[in-house]
Formats: C-alpha cells, sequence, structure tokens
C-alpha cells in the first residue's frame, strides 16, 4: 500500500479490459464501487495444502470473512506480476527482500462483480512450504485445507465472494489438468 491514509491511495479505474480510465482515490473507487484491477495470489504447499485465511475485521471490502488467496489493489503503473509479488509480501510475508524466493505462476484472468466491488484481475499460484508471516496485521487466521477438501471447506463459511467465482474455478481447473 502507498505510504500516507490508504483511502488517498490512487487507483486506476478500467473497463472490461483492463483498460485504464482515470485515476481517483481509494476512497473513491470503494465509495462508487469503480471497477479497478487487481491481483490474487493463492499458495499451495508441497502437501497440496491451500494456505486459506480469515482477513481482519477492518477490511474494507469483506470483513471478517474467509479467503482462498492473498492479494489486493494493483497500483497505478504497475503491471500483474509485480503487484502480485508485492501483495503476497505485504500480507503473507513471502518473497520479502532477503527470504526465500516464491514463483508465481499466472493461472488465468479474473472478472467479477457485484454490489460491494468491481475487479478486473490476474490470479497467480505460489506453490511454497514457507510459513506465512502475515506481517501488516491485514490477516487474523491462518489454516491449511487440503486440495481435494477446499470445495467442500467453502460450504457454510463466509468466504471472499471474488475468490468463489473466480479463483476457485481457476485452481480447481488447473490441478485437475495437473
Amino acid at each position: 500500500m502507498a505510504n500516507g491514509a490508504p483511502g488517498a491511495e490512487m487507483v486506476e479505474v478500467v473497463d472490461r479490459q483492463g483498460r485504464v480510465e482515470r485515476t481517483v482515490t481509494r476512497a473513491e473507487m470503494r465509495r462508487n464501487n469503480l471497477r479497478h484491477r487487481s491481483t490474487y495470489v493463492v499458495v499451495v504447499n508441497s502437501h497440496h495444502e491451500v494456505v486459506v485465511h480469515q482477513r481482519a475485521d477492518w477490511k474494507d471490502v469483506a470483513p471478517g470473512y474467509w479467503d482462498l488467496c492473498f492479494g489486493g489493489v494493483a497500483g497505478v503503473g504497475e503491471d500483474w506480476l509485480t503487484a502480485a509479488k508485492r501483495e503476497l509480501a505485504e500480507e503473507a510475508g513471502l518473497g520479502l527482500e532477503g527470504s526465500q524466493p516464491v514463483e508465481l505462476a499466472e493461472l488465468g484472468p479474473l472478472d467479477y462483480e457485484d454490489e460491494a466491488m468491481a475487479v478486473v484481475g490476474r490470479v497467480f499460484l505460489a506453490c511454497s512450504d514457507q510459513t506465512p508471516t502475515c506481517p501488516d496485521g491485514e490477516v487474523v487466521a491462518l489454516d491449511l485445507i487440503k486440495l481435494s477438501s477446499l470445495t467442500d471447506w467453502v460450504k457454510g463459511r463466509e468466504v471472499c465472494p471474488d475468490a468463489l467465482h473466480g479463483v476457485l474455478p481457476l485452481l480447481m481447473g488447473y490441478f485437475r489438468e495437473i
């Protein structure tokens, strides 16, 4: 996240193809539910377990919900991979400078819209056995869920809707193919 107040951070408003239309503050983007770019990084370990986490109650979207991935709003002019790596380091503490690098593979695009958010995104996979440290306080709980149990695990839980809609199908499709 940019220095200063989170609401003052500048965000690119984009069309459905991800073309930048203008920049606004994050506060304006949230207030008016403007389409923006976001990244999603699913962490899977060598035992085929997905690192899931519960979001802090102070988050501006889906507070207290469980999530299948780390990620967030891409910075102005930031490419997808750079944004994904930055978000993974900020939220999970993985790939921080001086630590073991984490390679990311792109799983595909995500397009999602509801009454709380409108995003064009990219979903990435990080295969890592490192334990997330969650240094920025956005995560309040972690768990490991077997890939084979993930679709059952999400039932009956409040899970981020963009992750359910866009991330889960890409993740399950990827692992079905390998």
